[in-house]
């Protein structure tokens, strides 16, 4: 036996991934499909990102191309917290994908495009006996037991894993056109009968201490279209517990010998609901019965953790993305079905939507300095100022972004597409993250740039990295029709959000309306959440006293306090103003940085929309204010101190 390592991964998950193209219309042939959601895919990949989700460290040993589709697997796998250690990037293959659409509640057509993929490529020799001895666990699926030196990989894997006193588990996965034994047009086949499959998955049975599948998966691992009878002909081979899923029956577990009743084994609660998708639902399960069965917990609360996750797979789009978080799991199983058609219910997507979001800020010190150059009709008024002048100086603002940012993680850009948009476009080649307005500059009541349109359309075009941002002159004493048209006009546009699953900031300024006191802020936010708006980002103008900032606090906590976070806005503040506002904002517990813009510009702009500063002077300028905000906040952040 090998002496292993510290452990520092519950699970490694092994086989195939893929990118995964989503039909995004419903009801219809595959053929009539117009357009795709992108995700990530592949049993292996969609279980390690699914035990991510559920509080597990995983990691994966998988294959992809050396390509746009690869890096977006692995970037995927990253965001997810799933370790990429055992990703291997083949420079030969490329990735798989895979084609899909949801035709009604019984028929789900897909196309794997699979021939010689990446992860196919796998081969023993990319098997890293440290990073096996480094988890809890090795998960394996069917699909990497089709052919020769995938299976060795495979085995190889989970024969080290056996070795070491490792727990190993084997989701069946049985994919008859991954087999061979079914063409290219019956992918979404889930039976065909075969002696030669059989014969390979019980060469590999006794090597499991775990054995995952649905009724028609025993079969063709037992060797028999009577479930009991395929039960007992893994039982004489393997030792394993098996888990026999039963869709909306739930499922049932057997330590020992097989009954004769399915009903005897040991089971979960099923859940009643509307079936959207059920494509990705079996992974979903696997994802909360490893959690369940990682922790020590009674193969009733396990198979309660895996209904739970595959009914709220099945409600859901895509595979991965469906999974629910922790919180959200326990969110489901405390307060229970209040509608059959999850993915309807409000309250549930919500959290779905804040717990799963990428690379939040996680505590204090992990904040956002965001540098604003948004600005357009402010920049088109400087005297001197045109079009392609704007456009060329919010290139330079990027610049001096860039060389302040470094590429390290927390810092950002707010960039508008009407006259921003080369610096706009470049600034995804760098590590930022990226607001972009949505409204007209100055509207009251709010309207949307010609490019969003009306019903803002317009979203469907843009990045899924881009922020949606929108500034909105709001007053609590504003008339009630204003309000309204107010309303109606940020609904529409955060529902387009969500529906195109981008974050959504909502800035607010009040002081520009009307006089405000301590309560005008916290009175705006709570009319926008009163009708249902909740926006992932607030940005909001500073303060320097504890009571608006216990009044804002306040109402985000009784309202949502998922929110990603506050960021502060300058207004053209001086440093000096502003390093004020920052110590008081830095305390405060929604509070995730700042966005400023014309504190750090204004004055380089009118000098070099007149020729009187250079490019490289302008950019100098820019960055050295910049960087002297960041250190004011960073220092802001350091202090422990309570507010006076």
């Amino acid at each position: 036996m090998v002496q292993k390592m510290d452990e520092k991964l519950d699970i490694i998950t092994i086989g195939r991934s893929s990118v995964d193209l989503y039909g995004t219309q419903i009801g219809g042939r595959l053929e009539d499909m117009r357009s795709f959601n992108k995700y990530i895919g592949g049993s292996p990949t969609n279980i390690a990102c699914g035990v991510a989700r559920l509080g597990l460290k995983s990691g994966i040993i998988t294959a992809v191309g050396d390509e746009h589709m690869g890096r977006f697997i692995k970037e995927q796998l990253q965001k997810e917290g799933v370790s990429i250690e055992g990703v291997k990037t083949d420079p030969e293959r490329l990735t798989a994908l895979v084609v899909l659409g949801i035709r009604d509640k019984e028929h789900f057509p897909l196309i794997f495009y699979r021939e010689n993929c990446a992860d196919m490529g796998l081969t023993i020799e990319d098997i890293d006996q440290k990073f096996i001895l480094s988890a809890k666990c090795i998960c394996a699926t069917g699909t990497h037991l089709s052919h020769t030196d995938v299976e060795a990989a495979t085995l190889m894997a989970v024969n080290i894993a056996k070795e070491n006193n490792i727990k190993t588990a084997l989701d069946i996965d049985y994919r008859p056109n991954l087999w061979g034994v079914a063409g290219h047009g019956d992918g979404e086949s889930r039976f065909v009968e075969s002696k030669y499959v059989t014969k390979k998955l019980q060469s590999t049975l006794s090597l499991f201490d775990l054995i995952v599948g649905t009724e028609e998966e025993f079969h063709i691992a037992g060797g028999t279209q009577n479930t009991i009878d395929a039960l007992r002909n893994v039982r004489k081979i393997s030792n394993a517990t098996l888990i026999c899923k039963r869709g909306p029956m739930g499922a049932v577990a057997f330590e020992a010998e097989i009954p004769d009743s399915l009903g005897d084994g040991k089971t979960g609660p099923a859940f009643k609901i509307d079936i959207f998708n059920v494509l990705g639902a079996g992974d979903g399960f696997m994802s909360g019965l490893l959690r369940g069965w990682l922790a020590g917990k009674d193969w009733s609360v396990a198979l309660t953790y895996a209904n739970a996750c595959g009914a709220l797979a099945v409600s859901r789009h895509g595979c991965t993305p469906a999974y629910p978080s922790w919180q959200e799991l326990q969110f489901f199983l405390q307060r229970g079905i209040v509608q059959p058609d999850l993915r309807n219910d409000n309250e549930l997507e919500r959290i779905h939507w804040a717990t799963n979001r990428h690379s939040k800020p996680k505590s204090r010190k992990d904040t956002l300095k965001i540098f604003a150059f948004d600005h357009r009709s402010q920049m088109q008024a400087i005297r001197g100022a045109t079009t392609s002048k704007i456009a060329h100086f919010k290139q330079l603002c990027l610049q001096a972004a860039i060389q302040v940012a470094d590429d390290r993680d927390g810092f950002g850009i707010l960039c508008d597409e009407r006259l921003g948009r080369d610096a706009l476009y470049e600034a995804s080649d760098h590590n930022f993250w990226i607001g972009r307005p949505a409204e007209q500059p100055g509207s009251r009541p709010l309207r949307f740039e010609k490019q969003i349109g009306i019903d803002c359309g317009g979203l469907s075009e843009w990045p899924k990295n881009h922020v949606v941002k929108c500034l909105c002159f709001a007053h609590p004493n504003d008339k009630e029709e204003v309000w309204l048209e107010q309303i109606e006009q940020v609904n529409r546009l955060f529902i387009a959000s969500k529906r195109n699953n981008l974050e959504f900031l909502l800035e607010i300024i009040a002081s520009k309306v009307n006089d405000i006191d301590d309560h005008s802020i916290a009175e705006v936010l709570q009319k926008f959440y009163s009708s249902q708006i909740y926006p992932d980002w607030w940005k909001l103008e500073p303060a320097r006293n504890n009571e608006t900032w216990n009044n804002i606090n306040e109402v985000i906590q009784r309202n949502d306090p998922l929110v990603r976070g506050i960021l502060i806005l300058g207004l053209k503040t001086s440093q000096n103003d502003l390093a004020e506002s920052f110590k008081a904002a830095a305390k405060q517990p929604f509070v995730k940085g700042f966005a400023v813009g014309r504190t750090i510009f204004a004055n380089t702009a009118e000098a070099w929309m007149n020729s009187t500063l250079d490019d490289s002077q302008a950019i100098m300028q820019m960055a050295e204010k910049y960087k002297s905000l960041c250190e004011v906040w960073d220092a802001a952040t350091a202090q422990d101190t309570p507010l006076s």
